[in-house]
């Protein structure tokens, strides 16, 4: 039987304070570039350990994918003046929307390795443009198979890309179709790319 793992929503609001405290002299970070590096950071996590970082549900939008209760998270922590939103004007005349954290984040609650994958996550991510960013993360199988809205399962991380199959993308979703009803799942049949 497959257990899945308690979401939490409190490593999610520390994660956000982290991120934004060690992004802080990285021009590229803003919102779009938190919601990357928490991703990217959480499915890493899953494809080593079997379980994400904080568990919490991801969704795929336009730029990519994002968990779905961080607007909630992140609005209570302002609430809270543990975090506030700062507006850069780029350049380009787009505004940038920055996390800067006011409080330091309670690293208690998280591993070492858990904080070893998302500070390799950042360092990977210094100075790469939110643009890049989201169309790094638009090459996650996860992302490409879900529609706009709907979750996008953890166990995606560990399909390879490029390039899904017509096969292989219904085979992902009958796989999330058997987390949402265990019986469907006798009938998925794998098919084997090595083979095919």
């Amino acid at each position: 039987m497959i257990v899945n793992p308690v979401a939490d929503e409190k490593k999610l609001a520390e994660l956000i304070l982290y991120i934004s405290e060690k992004c802080a002299n990285d021009p590229t970070f803003g919102a779009v570039k938190l919601n990357k590096i928490l991703c990217f950071s959480d499915f890493l996590f899953y494809a080593y350990n079997d379980r994400g970082i904080t568990n919490v549900e991801y969704q795929k939008l336009p730029n990519g994918p994002a968990p779905r209760r961080l607007i909630p998270i992140r609005d209570g922590l302002i609430k809270n003046r543990d975090l506030a939103m700062q507006e850069v004007v780029l350049k380009s005349g787009l505004t940038q929307k920055r996390t800067v954290n006011l409080r330091r984040p309670n690293l208690e609650i998280f591993s070492g390795s858990e904080i070893a994958m998302v500070d390799r996550v950042i360092e990977s991510m210094h100075d790469v443009t939110a643009d890049l960013a989201s169309e790094l993360s638009h090459n996650l199988v996860g992302w490409l198979v879900a529609e706009d809205g709907e979750t996008i399962p953890y166990n995606t991380i560990y399909f390879a890309n490029p390039p899904l199959t017509e096969d292989d993308a219904n085979y992902i979703r009958q796989v999330q179709e058997a987390k949402v009803n265990p019986e469907g799942a006798q009938n998925a049949k794998r098919r084997d790319i090595r083979t095919a």
